[in-house]
């Protein structure tokens, strides 16, 4: 008995030391003085993050985006990201949908003295200005610094030089000015490059052909000019390069194609001239191919369809020659194509090629290409997810052309010769986005708005038609954001139930025959921020319960039989005096008072 007791009791002892062992990192007094120091330049912090940092250790504490080193202690890495909860460009707070998650504050030059640090994240945070520290270059052992997505402004500091261990460099998103900085090129390990949607100029330099271990460039989204420089074909490694939204011109260098491993290639957005180099064909890996809104000319390269990965295509905006290659290629080549975008490219059609209608695609973008005649038949409707077959002429076939997309989220197809009762009109549960304006559409759009099994619907447009009939009753539950019915037949009455469309941030349905009184119910749609209803019969006041909507940035009323006082706040009493021109008897601020009765 007392051979196990000894037993179970060295068994303790072990377990004891094993724990003991297992014991968090020590947080040095030096690292959590410069962590603090950080936290003191934060005035706000909506992340909760800060909240994390209190007590002594803040390794073992529970600081929220601090890791420590096993042996030894010290941080090594220091991790803050804006929480991916919302959509869009902007987070939010769970159950706080107006509450805009962010860091308001500068980045103390503290952080410089976490001399184990190897990972230094902050993004996502937008509201962190002031320049990056000079402090940083004492980072020496730091690997990854990534500062997107903040405030930052100022020029990159030269001083980033020192840091040789550096293989992630990622800035973008901020308000950095200046050239791109001669320390780039100094970095031998550098294997990820991102400058992008900053306010830099110049040209690409010469001094980063040294590179080469290069990855990863995107230097979009800036003021860059000047051609691209030959040297960037011999990155071998590079599987990224994106260049998009800036001011660069002359040719595309066919030095571009020996990049055999890149994945994508995006040079949309600049001033490109020149034919697309004949060897695009060599690019065997890549996958998105983004060359739209130049000035490219001649014929799209037959060795384009050698192109098996690819699955993103877009050659849209530019002035390309009046043909396509021979289009037995295509029906076997591009066998991964997903994504086409073709619209003003200059290519004129008159009817879309076989080898678009019978693919499985998700994308169809062929707007401005003369095509004509009925719409097309997809053989394969189910997985197209968007289409644009604006400022084509077509004239029939739209009944049931998007009802079976059963995908479908986006369909455009406005401006078109379209000749169709409205209400035959057959659209899937699921659709998002109906753009059928300025077409020859008739009769009433009831049946299409009253339907329950089009909730998700967000932006419907049916302006400039022949749309005849009422404004139907809205049921609660809709998902509309932007109702355009301008330039149409439409008679009757605004509708009190407007106020279940609680997410309307559009409403435009000037140009019609609508009369009665505006609706006192349109202001508890209080995110409303573009109104338009002139050119109409609507009588009476305005009313001044549209005060409540504090975010209204247009609204126009002229053109109508309006009287009496217009709402006497902001915005109402401040927009121009043209948005109450042409009315009966309109009085008060932009206008002259009232007179007193």
């Amino acid at each position: 008995m007392e051979f196990w007791s000894w037993v179970l009791s060295f068994l303790f002892f072990l377990s004891f030391l094993c724990c003991a062992e297992s014991q968090s990192p020590a947080c040095t007094p030096a690292d959590r003085a410069a962590l603090l120091g950080f936290k003191a330049r934060i005035s706000k912090d909506m992340t909760g993050a800060m909240a994390t940092w209190v007590g002594e250790d803040c390794c073992g504490g529970g600081w929220e985006g601090v890791e420590c080193r096993d042996e030894g202690g010290g941080v090594n890495k220091l991790i803050l990201q804006r929480p991916e909860i919302g959509d869009g460009d902007d987070a939010y707070i769970k159950g706080h949908p107006d509450t805009v998650v962010f860091m308001k504050g500068r980045l103390s030059p503290s952080l410089g003295g976490l001399q184990f640090l190897e990972t230094l994240v902050i993004s996502g945070m937008k509201r962190l200005s002031g320049p990056i520290p000079k402090s940083f270059e004492n980072l020496t052992k730091l690997m990854h610094l990534v500062l997107d997505d903040n405030g930052l402004k100022g020029e990159i500091p030269w001083g980033l030089g020192r840091l040789k261990n550096l293989e992630t460099f990622s800035v973008s998103g901020n308000h950095l000015r200046g050239q791109i900085p001669m320390f780039l090129g100094s970095l031998p390990h550098l294997q990820h490059l991102n400058l992008a949607r900053n306010l830099l100029t110049g040209e690409i330099p010469e001094f980063l052909s040294s590179l080469r271990e290069l990855r990863h460039l995107d230097l979009s989204s800036n003021s860059l000019f000047g051609s691209i420089p030959d040297f960037l074909g011999e990155f071998h490694d590079l599987e990224y390069l994106m260049l998009s939204k800036n001011r660069f011109s002359g040719k595309i260098p066919s030095a571009l194609c020996n990049l055999t491993q890149l994945s994508e290639l995006s040079l949309d957005q600049n001033q490109f001239t020149g034919e697309i180099p004949e060897q695009i064909g060599n690019l065997r890996s890549i996958s998105v191919l983004r060359l739209s809104s130049n000035k490219l000319t001649g014929q799209i390269p037959e060795s384009i369809s050698q192109l098996h990965s690819l699955w993103n295509l877009n050659l849209s905006r530019n002035q390309l020659t009046n043909s396509l290659p021979d289009a037995a290629l295509f029906e076997g080549g591009l066998p991964s194509i997903l994504s086409i975008d073709l619209s003003y490219s200059g290519l004129s059609f008159g009817t879309i090629p076989s080898w678009i209608t019978t693919r499985q695609l998700y994308d169809v973008h062929l707007a401005g290409c003369n095509l004509q005649g009925a719409l097309p038949n997809f053989t394969q409707p189910g997985s197209l997810r968007s289409i644009d077959l604006s400022n084509n002429y077509f004239k029939t076939g739209i009944s049931f052309f998007l009802q079976n997309m059963i995908s479908l989220e986006t369909a455009k197809i406005s401006n078109n010769l379209l000749h169709s009762d409205v209400s035959s009109i057959r659209l899937p549960d699921q659709i998002l986005f109906l753009d059928l304006h300025s077409n020859h559409l008739f009769g009433s759009i009831s049946g299409i708005l009253s339907s329950d099994q089009k909730k998700l619907l967000e932006v419907f447009d049916l302006s400039q038609n022949q749309i005849s009939g009422s404004i139907p009753e809205f049921s609660a539950g809709l998902n509309l954001k932007v109702l355009k019915l301008a330039r149409n037949k439409i008679s009757g009455q605004i509708p009190s139930s407007i106020s279940n469309l609680d997410k309307l941030q559009e409403l435009d349905i000037s140009r019609n025959k609508i009369s009665g009184t505006i609706p006192t119910s349109l202001a508890k749609v209080v995110g409303l921020q573009w109104l338009d209803l002139s050119a109409n019969e609507i009588s009476g006041k305005i009313p001044s319960s549209l005060l409540d909507i504090k975010g209204l940035r247009h609204a126009n009323f002229r053109a109508n039989n309006l009287c009496g006082q217009i709402p006497q706040g902001r915005p109402f009493n401040v927009f121009p005096k043209a948005a109450y021109a042409h009315n009966l008897c309109l009085c008060g601020k932009p206008l002259p008072p009232c007179e007193e009765e």
